[in-house]
């Protein structure tokens, strides 16, 4: 690793302010002169997405540039409140049946649409079978197959008639469920989950790709999209919750250079920003960085359908060959822990236990034994050289970085010579989908709070595989664990499927996330969920 360390030195010794990019305006606001006296000074938030949101579709924003935005947008039945638990939100009530499987939801009378339509149960039957629709292709519709009929329907084998969502009148929906859901209320505060309104959908299909179109029901609207500049969101008075409500314009940024964003959060024109690596040890040491717990991990997918790595022992070879705590030391310096495993810390099982401790370290570093793996797989597959090898990553300062540093490591630690392809973030969404892709850097956030949540990503055939790799034993656990009411038989399912996942190692665990920080001290109430996204509702700013 002296190679590594020599680079990362000499990345940091050459560190300079980055310059600005084309949208670096974006994220700024002029400040206004406090007025005549007793006049409210408007609230404005300044934040930065990132990039350009991949789409303002419930069902199809399912990913880190949309999500978070659309968390503040729009409301499901129910919002995570500022202790992360579920609560009543668009639906100020709801009943269960004795056996747990259905859900009658009584929406609110003031639910409006930022238009003045009312938000009626008929809107989220249409939402929810939509993303349930297999011509919608959403990446997200794995959530909803606990509905009953919801899975046959996004698979083709039955009818959107089947799904168990129904209206009982405008104001009252009612699903039924494959099986009691513990985490039922928590999974549909996820956005895929928010209502449509159907009467403006069917008027204008393409109502979410432009701020004159989109219709929000949650707590701000948006006025303003300068696609892959800027965008702009204001306070919804529509919204059931408004007075609750305090910021009045969130103007958001598009800036994907780490140095810039931090620039422009020095100069007060954004309010909140990531922590450049470079800087990391410096703004620890001062105490300015704010850490928070967040579950999810940042991972390699390997393509089993595409040589060298449709051979178990070469992907285990490559993965004892990255050294994770070294790139959580050396390359992001977040303070992040090292993934040895791909369910994250924090879910506790039957007895009490973490999942991630139980379950231990599933793999871990070690040159000697990667060589021999590696050996072992090019015999099997009579290989003399190996084919060539290309990582892939989506253009950005940090996955550069971290490429970098795995294609040393692999050099350094198996003598195999990695190529580097850098490729825009949503190019490169679908060439991994479409398993176009040999190796290449991946993440997932939990969508919620249980351990199943991360294992169902990797059953066959599903969107958030992207590797080709299927085992019909891992399957069939994912598929019982659904059903088990019995939370140790349960958690007994998940360890083995975890295990069996590792065994075959399709995928490379490189570190768990957190939420790493920076933020004006004039801004008070933003909630970062450890699952869940981010909430503005309850922001203020002196």
């Amino acid at each position: 690793m002296k190679k590594l360390v020599t680079i990362l030195t000499a990345v940091m010794l050459a560190f300079a302010l980055a310059a600005c990019t084309a949208n670096k305006d974006a994220g700024s606001e002029p400040k206004k002169n406090e007025g005549k006296s007793g006049e409210k000074t408007e609230k404005v938030l300044n934040w930065n997405n990132g990039q350009e949101p991949t789409s303002f579709d419930p069902p199809i924003g399912f990913d880190a540039v949309s999500w978070n935005a659309l968390n503040n947008l729009m409301e499901g039945l129910t919002r995570l409140d500022e202790k992360h638990e579920p609560q009543a939100a668009i639906a100020e009530k709801w009943d269960v049946s004795k056996d747990g499987k259905t859900y009658t939801f009584h929406i609110r009378d003031n639910a409006k649409w930022s238009n003045g339509d009312d938000v009626t149960a008929g809107d989220f039957v249409f939402a929810w079978k939509r993303l349930l629709d297999p011509n919608t292709a959403s990446s997200a519709a794995f959530l909803a197959y606990f509905i009953e009929g919801g899975e046959a329907y996004n698979n083709g084998e039955g009818s959107a008639d089947d799904v168990k969502v129904k209206a009982v009148d405008d104001k009252t929906f009612e699903v039924t469920l494959v099986s009691p859901q513990a985490y039922f209320l928590s999974v549909i505060t996820n956005p895929c989950f928010f209502p449509i309104n159907e009467k403006v959908a069917k008027e204008n299909p393409n109502w979410f790709a432009e701020a004159d179109s989109f219709v929000a029901n949650g707590p701000y609207k948006l006025s303003e999209w300068n696609h892959d500049s800027n965008f702009v969101m204001v306070k919804n008075d529509k919204y059931w919750d408004a007075k609750n409500v305090k910021i009045d314009k969130i103007n958001w940024a598009m800036v994907d250079d780490d140095n810039t964003e931090y620039q422009m959060y020095t100069t007060g024109e954004l309010d909140s920003s990531d922590v450049p690596p470079e800087l990391a040890e410096k703004l620890f040491k001062d105490g300015k960085v704010k850490v928070e717990d967040q579950a999810g991990l940042y991972f390699y997918r390997l393509n089993v359908n595409k040589a060298p790595f449709n051979n178990v022992n070469i992907r285990k070879a490559f993965a004892m060959a990255i050294n994770q705590k070294q790139i959580v030391d050396l390359v992001t310096r977040n303070q992040e822990k090292p993934a040895y495993g791909f369910v994250s810390p924090g879910f506790n099982d039957a007895n009490g236990k973490d999942f991630r401790k139980t379950s231990g370290d599933l793999v871990k570093t070690d040159a000697a034994k990667a060589k021999e793996l590696l050996k072992k797989g090019m015999e099997e597959e009579g290989y003399t050289t190996l084919p060539e090898v290309t990582l892939t990553y989506s253009t950005s300062d940090i996955h550069k970085k971290m490429a970098e540093a795995v294609q040393q490591m692999i050099k350094e630690n198996i003598g195999v010579d990695v190529k580097l392809a850098g490729m825009e973030s949503n190019v490169f969404t679908d060439e991994q989908k479409a398993l176009n892709l040999q190796f290449s850097r991946s993440s997932f956030l939990n969508d919620y709070a249980d351990p199943i949540n991360s294992l169902e990503n990797f059953v066959t055939g599903s969107p958030m595989n992207r590797t080709g790799w299927s085992n019909a034993e891992f399957d069939q656990l994912i598929k019982d664990a659904k059903l088990e009411k019995d939370e140790k038989k349960r958690f007994d399912m998940m360890y083995k499927a975890e295990k069996i996942l590792f065994d075959e190692m399709p995928i490379i665990p490189v570190h768990f996330y957190n939420q790493v920080y920076l933020q004006s001290d004039a801004v008070t109430g933003i909630v970062r969920h450890p699952v869940g996204y981010l909430e503005l509702k309850w922001a203020d700013k002196k």
